[in-house]
């Protein structure tokens, strides 16, 4: 992957994967690690929207799911559209996917890691309070989370702003890469920059979202009434946002490393960063599934809705309601079959079993006088 730097460049580096790689192991092995991360953490992504669409449906909305489902949709976009690009520079060694893909590609892949760091910042203003089914209305506010969203955005989408400008295309023998360069002229206000955007982007979101929720579930612990039910969306919270930095330090510790003029390093790290970045989206929604209660309320709705939908039942065209525990629903039917069933009468068996306990038969009804009158003798 080496390649010789312009003598005007201050900066050089590759954008959208490390390119120039030699090697059919690298080639093939990596290509099929990002894509089976791609399809597991898309799949994840996609059922988490689904159940909170249906909870804002049902009037069960919240501010931590609108802000949770926007952090769905951030690693959903991540995997679709981000990593198939690293995926296929890794297969191909050089670039093939035109120049606007390489202008936008880093610069994509940097907004949305910065959404998904300034969506789990703002979960600490929001509600953790979880809706009761008694309510008329959400117990969340449209108007804050709508502006949160909407100031996320333009951040997220301004900050990286410089990883647009400096990239372009270079050919390389008959081939074509795709890299950064970044002028002498631009080094002094790039070095000053490029130590205010990671602190800015990633370090202040992080250690104020970590140690908020480390205050707030040891508050919650130790003085609140039902520390149980209370500590557990902020041990959510807190699960995803020690996953996020744990994940994420070694992309923006790289990220960091060349952009300020250190020799680079190891082309292993910098693909170990990049493998853990993807990974991190595919993680989200596993958390979420294992550790918040209406996720997976929400599943099991979601099995029961498939379960029922695809088999046709026998007796009835509609699926018995599975408001409670569906093993107690299914046994109640069962049991309300077998009543009715016993409580059924069969006429002549009835007659039958009444005529012989009815000893007494008047002698002008009686069918057999013959057997009578032989007794009398």
């Amino acid at each position: 992957m080496d390649i010789n730097r312009p003598a005007n460049v201050s900066f050089f580096d590759f954008v959208g994967g490390v390119q120039l790689l030699q090697g059919e192991d690298t080639r093939t092995a990596i290509p099929v690690i990002l894509i089976g991360i791609c399809v597991s953490g898309a799949v994840g992504n996609l059922l988490i929207l689904l159940i909170f669409i249906r909870d804002f449906r049902n009037g069960k909305g919240s501010e931590v799911k609108a802000l949770l489902a926007s952090l769905a949709s951030t690693d959903l976009a991540i995997l679709l559209l981000c990593a198939p690009v690293r995926a296929l520079t890794y297969y191909k060694q050089t670039w093939t996917l035109g120049s606007f893909v390489c202008s936008t590609t880093d610069w994509f892949q940097h907004s949305c890691v910065i959404a998904k760091t300034l969506v789990l910042a703002v979960t600490t203003r929001a509600k953790h309070t979880l809706v009761p089914s008694t309510a008329t209305g959400p117990l969340y506010s449209p108007t804050w989370i709508h502006g949160a969203l909407a100031f996320i955005l333009i951040v997220s989408m301004m900050f990286p702003i410089p990883q647009m400008l400096f990239a372009s295309l270079v050919p390389h023998g008959r081939d074509t890469i795709c890299v950064s360069e970044m002028p002498k002229c631009a080094s002094d206000f790039m070095s000053l920059f490029y130590k205010i955007y990671p602190t800015a982007a990633f370090v202040v979101p992080v250690i104020f979202t970590l140690a908020y929720y480390t205050k707030a579930l040891h508050t919650a612990v130790n003085h609140a009434p039902n520390p149980q039910h209370q500590s557990k969306v902020t041990l959510l919270l807190l699960c995803l946002s020690g996953a996020l930095v744990l994940m994420l330090l070694p992309e923006w510790g790289t990220f960091t490393w060349i952009r300020l003029g250190y020799n680079k390093p190891p082309v292993g790290l910098i693909i170990f960063a990049q493998v853990l970045l993807y990974a991190c989206s595919s993680l989200s929604p596993v958390i979420l599934m294992t550790m918040y209660d209406d996720v997976r309320q929400g599943l099991i709705s979601i099995w029961f809705i498939a379960t029922c939908r695809g088999t046709k039942p026998i007796h009835s065209t509609k699926c018995p309601k599975t408001e409670g525990n569906g093993a107690e629903v299914g046994a109640n039917a069962v049991g309300n079959a077998v009543l009715k069933e016993n409580e059924k009468n069969f006429p002549d068996v009835e007659h039958f079993w009444t005529g012989r306990r009815n000893t007494h038969v008047e002698e002008e009804q009686d069918p057999v006088p013959w057997e009578r009158e032989e007794k009398m003798l």
